[in-house]
């Protein structure tokens, strides 16, 4: 299916609980508009909770851009298991505009991994199994920690795998989603530090090259090493 029908199918979407979701008028909304309507699935993924476990692994095969369309869904996946959870059951610790915020984070990555779903169809991976098990998600201090893991990795992961990507109109839709996460990362950086928003000299080890002003750029092995930590569902990658 092609982009430009991905879109104007996300468009058709009910949008009366769209606005029941999405209201608020943060710059996190406003974030999500922007990425050429991708928010929009995410109305119907308001109920989306569960994501079963399976046992049959994955392959990423980088021979061609669908390769690379199913490494960002794993990462699309990874992402939204983690915020679903979040918004679910937020920390004690959290105040009433960060749940809000977070709650927009997550309806961000479920329209990014139901963007993918669609666009990948029948070609896509398996739904991963997820292990969060090494984050306290009652403690405000470690969901931040990981939060701000996941978004610096994620801009790492789309920086990096550009240059694989051949049809200029996903090239496109990936640049859209990238900035998207990058303002996640800046919000949820300058949560965990304030001010800390624009300090690329700690994302060094993520390939950022903060003399320059420009963010970091991982490939593909070096992401799903840092990933790999949270995913059950074993991955193999070809065509690297």
């Amino acid at each position: 299916m092609k982009v430009k029908e991905l879109e104007k199918e996300n468009e058709l979407l009910d949008s009366s609980l769209m606005k029941s979701a999405l209201g608020r008028r943060s710059f996190l909304q406003f974030a999500g508009a922007s990425a050429a309507g991708l928010a929009l699935v995410a109305a119907g993924c308001r109920k989306d909770r569960n994501f079963p476990p399976i046992s049959t692994g994955a392959t990423l095969d980088f021979k061609d851009d669908f390769g690379v369309l199913n490494y960002a869904y794993a990462l699309e996946q990874l992402e939204a298991a983690f915020y679903v959870q979040v918004a679910a059951n937020p920390p004690s610790g959290f105040s009433a505009a960060e749940k809000a915020y977070f709650q927009d984070i997550q309806f961000h990555e479920l329209a990014h991994r139901e963007f993918f779903k669609k666009a990948l169809d029948t070609a896509r991976i398996p739904d991963l199994e997820v292990d969060f098990s090494t984050i306290k998600f009652n403690d405000r201090t470690s969901v931040l920690a990981a939060a701000q893991g996941f978004e610096d990795l994620g801009v790492s992961a789309y920086n990096g795998a550009g240059v694989r990507i051949n049809d200029p109109k996903y090239l496109t839709v990936a640049g859209k989603i990238v900035s998207v996460e990058a303002r996640h990362a800046s919000y949820i950086r300058d949560l965990v530090s304030p001010g800390s928003f624009a300090n690329l000299s700690t994302l060094t080890a993520l390939g950022a090259d903060s003399a320059n002003a420009l963010d970091g750029a991982l490939t593909p092995d070096k992401v799903l090493a840092m990933a790999g930590k949270f995913i059950k569902t074993k991955i193999t990658v070809i065509n690297l």
